[in-house]
């Protein structure tokens, strides 16, 4: 599954040739062999300066590789055992910083999910019109957690990690399944 050089050149133009493209392509064989959970990372998005450029680049890597990714799985009749998720760990402000810059905000983010049990072509949630506070159909991270459990099986009130001595749950005392994401 490591070996790259079995693939068709058109199948790497696809993905891409960055380093986040070929982990996709390699993503893609992995998943086809039967692991069960992939990561692939791409750093740089802390865009505290130069917001524009950086995210023009990043995503000009993230684009063709995703969607490659996405139409690979679904044609080998993958996607609908394969859940795809595209995030990060917070959003970004709405407002520019004096560094031309978006810093820090957890208050408002956005995930794209993708094929494992999700009903595609939709957005759920909503901010104000300033990206800075959701008004419509929020998803706590509490709640983002237990559905991403319920699509992997796993019932989030269930189930519980030993963490410093004590039995504690992944969503903590809350969480609901997200369910207008189901398919």
């Amino acid at each position: 599954a490591f070996d790259l050089s079995s693939e068709p050149s058109s199948a790497k133009a696809a993905y891409g040739d960055s380093r986040f493209g070929q982990g996709c392509l390699l993503a893609r064989r992995l998943i086809e062999t039967g692991v069960k959970f992939v990561e692939v990372s791409l750093g740089g998005w802390d865009t505290h300066q130069n917001n524009f450029e950086r995210v023009k680049s990043l995503s000009q890597q993230v684009d063709p590789a995703m969607a490659a990714l996405v139409r690979d799985l679904s044609e080998r009749g993958l996607l609908d055992s394969t859940l795809v998720i595209w995030m990060g760990e917070f959003g970004r402000t709405p407002k520019i910083n004096g560094s031309n810059g978006r810093d820090h905000f957890p208050t408002a983010w956005s995930a794209a999910l993708a094929g494992g049990g999700v009903k595609g072509g939709q957005v759920v949630g909503k901010t104000d019109d300033l990206g800075w506070r959701p008004v419509e159909d929020a998803v706590h991270l509490h709640d983002f957690h237990a559905t991403l459990l319920h699509l992997f099986g796993l019932d989030h009130k269930r189930l519980t990690v030993r963490h410093q001595g004590l039995d504690v749950r992944l969503t903590d005392v809350a969480g609901q399944v997200v369910t207008k994401v189901l398919a």
